[in-house]
């Protein structure tokens, strides 16, 4: 059975999207907020280690911890939830884009740069799931027949945007790797699943799932491919952009 490395929605934030992993069977190695809540969850299969986004060599760190915890992973969920983290940085203020560009930007580039090193090093096949979870902004909104909705901050979208613009580039890197898989996703607010966590992670499990059974490696063009949440995942043409 497949070994998970979580990452993007710490824990507990992203335990109901973990426990589904774990309960397909994995093992799964996530992010806590404290150490105190990484002991909370090793009797559930799900194993945690903290993580300072704002240092490669603590990105490293993580990558072979995960690999320590668990032996090795074949698969890897980096996960930007725009709506959790517009809980944390509902406004801009000057005073939190240093803590925000960490949280949302360095931290991911940090890890899928240390990511694909150890891969390298490794050579064994690995599959990546970029998955995003979309919140509208305040231009978004202008067009929208969507009342309600308060819109995400500036620092916000322009992360989600960073993280989309990033998965693209990774995802190209298949050309030269042909032990890497690479799935995109997006769950756009009107989704209907957006709300339904355990869904989603249901989705990620099968998204794995179709990669793994392609007889030959993926193309850059299969790679770089959006798909929807929900919607069956590509395998040769675009389903959704």
């Amino acid at each position: 059975m497949s070994n998970t490395l979580f990452l993007g929605k710490d824990l507990p934030d992203g335990l109901g999207f973990a426990e589904v992993l774990a309960d397909s069977g994995r093992s799964v190695f996530g992010i806590a907020k404290s150490e105190a809540d990484a002991a909370k969850f090793d009797s559930e299969k799900i194993y945690a280690t903290t993580w300072n986004k704002s240092s490669a060599v603590s990105a490293h760190s993580v990558i072979i911890r995960a690999e320590t915890r668990l032996e090795t992973f074949d698969e890897v969920v980096f996960y930007f939830d725009a709506a959790n983290f517009c809980t944390q940085f509902e406004i801009d203020r000057t005073e939190d884009i240093s803590n925000a560009v960490d949280t949302m930007l360095n931290g991911y580039l940090f890890a899928t740069n240390e990511l694909l090193k150890r891969l390298d090093q490794r050579k064994e096949r690995v599959s990546v799931v970029f998955l995003v979870k979309e919140y509208p902004s305040k231009y978004e909104l202008i067009s929208s027949k969507a009342a309600g909705i308060v819109p995400a901050s500036t620092i916000v979208s322009a992360a989600q945007a960073a993280f989309c613009a990033l998965a693209e580039s990774f995802s190209t890197n298949v050309a030269d790797r042909d032990y890497l898989s690479v799935i995109l996703a997006k769950c756009a607010y009107s989704n209907d699943l957006y709300k339904n966590e355990d869904a989603i992670a249901e989705w990620t499990i099968s998204a794995f799932n179709t990669v793994k059974t392609m007889k030959n490696p993926q193309t850059v063009k299969q790679a770089t491919t959006w798909n929807k949440v929900g919607s069956k995942v590509s395998t040769g043409f675009s389903l959704f952009k």
